[in-house]
């Protein structure tokens, strides 16, 4: 099974969540930023690239706090959701239309990637009760 990683920031009681440039799988969709880990790569290891290669920036990598599995593209993956500190706020967009703050409830409007309104949910068992 393939591993996809999430990065959780949140800031002022806001979730990080970045607009997906469109033409892809997941285009016009927000998301937790992250990606796939590469062969040998850990989950962590693969989201602190994923955020220097897609926003360009460090991050630290707290506790995985959920997981799930989705399919797409015919593919299998298994997604793990950490929370996140960030080392800078000076993001430089690369693989995203827009980046944001967004409360639980916010994110309820926004078209999200599939895979993660089901981190949606457990933020919303974890934060909201």
């Amino acid at each position: 099974m393939i591993i996809s990683t999430a990065g959780i920031a949140i800031k002022n009681g806001k979730f990080l969540l970045a607009l997906r440039h469109p033409g892809t799988s997941i285009g016009e969709s927000w998301e937790f930023p992250g990606g796939k880990a590469e062969k040998g790569e850990t989950p962590s290891d693969a989201l602190i690239r994923e955020f220097r290669e897609e926003l360009n920036i460090a991050i630290e990598v707290g506790e995985r706090i959920c997981s799930g599995n989705f399919i797409n593209r015919n593919k299998e993956f298994e997604i793990y959701g950490f929370l996140i500190q960030l080392l800078s706020e000076k993001f430089i967009l690369i693989e995203h239309s827009k980046i944001g703050w967004f409360s639980i409830d916010e994110m309820a409007s926004l078209k999200m990637a599939g895979s993660d309104n089901q981190i949606v949910q457990k933020l919303k068992e974890k934060f909201l009760e």
